[in-house]
């Protein structure tokens, strides 16, 4: 990776990680759905503009247009709005860090159907993964079946739906990645708008004050479409491998904002369980121990 290409994943992981502290000023005011539906309705417009301007087309056919609409299930509905939800009870930083088990759960997916066996140290690092995320809730888990347990694992059910996205979204090869990107958003807000018509009618939420705007207009703006864009300029000139050290980062900066601006606090054991994810997600991407074996 060039210099730029790790300046791009540093900003895509405050982007991301951002997200996390959006949702949590937009829950203040509005409940879940009617958030999950600015950011991906504003994010949809965004990227559609972009597609124009890059001379690309969404005029891509009606099977395609049908996979847009699970893609937009596995890859915002639901995860969107579990993370939304579960943000509710527990803090930006935490759900950030349950985030972090997408690539673990991706290696699990991938093995038993994607048709791509997991390596030893891959099986060792989900064991980590694993390992880490029981370090997180466990004593959550034996204090009974409360809010906050559910809520934690509400995010990793999300990051299961990520998970299957990926495998998913092999089917796309062939478009170009603005446009599958723009095609998903505009499902899921076709999917979304009828939902929170019938659940959370737009005349019955609070006028948003200007700090919720604010919010909103950084999720779907920054954190969903501009994030996208970099996104996907990082896997062209780097790869899909490279791009996934954004996991290692994402915590970090959604920590950071939740601790410094929203001033919530993690419990030692926390970082236990982040510290163990992070091994396991090294030992799924591998270079740092090929690294450390190359010498000898």
């Amino acid at each position: 990776m060039s210099a730029f290409d790790w300046l791009m994943l540093a900003a895509l992981s405050v982007l991301w990680g951002g997200s996390f502290f959006f949702n949590k000023l937009a829950l203040a005011q509005w409940p879940p759905l009617p958030v999950l539906l600015v950011r991906v309705g504003l994010a949809a417009l965004a990227l559609l503009l972009v597609v124009r301007l890059a001379g690309l087309s969404m005029a891509v056919g009606r099977r395609a247009w049908l996979a847009f609409f699970g893609m937009g299930v596995l890859n915002n509905l639901i995860p969107f709005s579990l993370f939304l939800w579960g943000q509710q009870q527990i803090a930006s930083g935490l759900a950030s860090i349950l985030n972090a088990m997408t690539p673990i759960f991706a290696v699990m997916v991938m093995h038993a159907f994607g048709g791509e066996r997991a390596t030893s140290a891959k099986i060792a690092g989900v064991v980590a993964g694993f390992a880490g995320v029981a370090i997180l809730i466990g004593p959550d888990a034996l204090s009974g079946l409360g809010l906050n347990l559910l809520a934690q694992l509400a995010c990793i059910a999300a990051t299961v739906s990520y998970a299957f996205s990926g495998l998913y979204g092999r089917r796309f090869r062939e478009l170009p990645p603005l446009v599958t990107a723009a095609g998903q958003l505009s499902a899921s807000t076709l999917m979304t708008l009828p939902i929170v018509l019938l659940l959370n009618p737009p005349w019955t939420l609070p006028v948003p004050t200007g700090q919720t705007v604010l919010a909103l207009a950084g999720l779907a703006l920054i954190s969903t479409a501009l994030a996208y864009v970099i996104f996907f300029r990082i896997m062209r000139s780097a790869g899909p491998s490279n791009v996934m050290l954004v996991t290692f980062l994402i915590p970090v900066s959604a920590i950071m904002l939740g601790v410094g601006l929203l001033g919530e606090a993690l419990l030692p054991r926390h970082f236990a369980g982040m510290a163990a994810i992070f091994a396991g997600l090294a030992l799924i991407d591998g270079r740092l121990f090929r690294k450390v074996r190359a010498p000898a």
